[in-house]
């Protein structure tokens, strides 16, 4: 498989994705066409989100259709190049994920090769379930099973800030309660501005530095390149 997992798609005064172009254009090289899943978008019109992504793709010669734009959404994956999901809301993005049958159809198709981008929500579901989202349940998937195209949990925008007076657990804290309920599944909390690229059997860590959470390490340690292809068993 190929993938490119992202932390997030904005950063301070930077456009949408604007960091990640690079990546981007490395990995979608010889892409014409790509096909786009806007549904973790709850308060953003999906016509408006697909805009927002043409707006980053059309300087790199790439066609953008979004699944929303047809009346079979899993006929947007015909004929594409790669199949890329943004972020927003994971619970909703599943959840329509699952009732227009992509959860099935991208699987496949990716599993046949097909590229695979996402980004927050998009990184979220290409895991094995999306128990270690940041977001809120504002609605109900028939279950939290995502793609499973990695043996490990993501936590996107990962960080430990902790603002003062503030009495609620950290987000490492959150991430210990997760390894401990579920000790075989480990999670990589990816801070903003770096993200995972899988290239056939190949495994880089773009843009800085990680953490690995598990038993043996519930508070979080910095990880290496060479642990998580070891946990993908690249």
């Amino acid at each position: 498989m190929r993938l490119l997992l992202l932390s997030n798609s904005t950063s301070p005064g930077r456009s949408y994705l604007e960091h990640a172009v690079p990546w981007l254009r490395e990995f979608l090289s010889g892409a014409s066409r790509v096909a786009f899943v806007p549904y973790a978008g709850v308060t953003v019109p999906w016509n408006d989100y697909a805009a927002k992504v043409r707006g980053t793709l059309d300087p790199l010669g790439i066609e953008l259709v979004s699944v929303h734009e047809v009346a079979n959404p899993t006929d947007a994956l015909e004929g594409v190049n790669a199949v890329l999901v943004g972020g927003g809301n994971t619970f909703h993005l599943l959840r329509e994920m699952v009732a227009t049958g992509l959860v099935e159809a991208i699987r496949q198709r990716v599993r046949e090769g097909l590229p695979f981008v996402g980004w927050s929500a998009g990184s979220n579901v290409a895991c094995p379930t999306i128990r270690t989202t940041n977001d809120m349940p504002i609605v109900e998937p028939p279950s939290f099973d995502a793609l499973g195209f990695v043996p490990f949990q993501i936590n996107p925008h990962y960080t430990d800030a902790h603002p003062e007076g503030h009495q609620g657990e950290t987000r490492a804290q959150r991430l210990a309660e997760f390894v401990t309920a579920n000790p075989e599944v480990p999670v990589i909390g990816l801070p903003e501005g770096t993200a995972l690229r899988i290239n056939a059997r190949q495994l880089d860590l773009l843009g800085g530095d990680a953490l690995r959470f598990d038993p043996d390490s519930p508070e979080g340690r910095p990880t290496t390149v060479e642990a998580i292809r070891g946990l993908a068993a690249l």
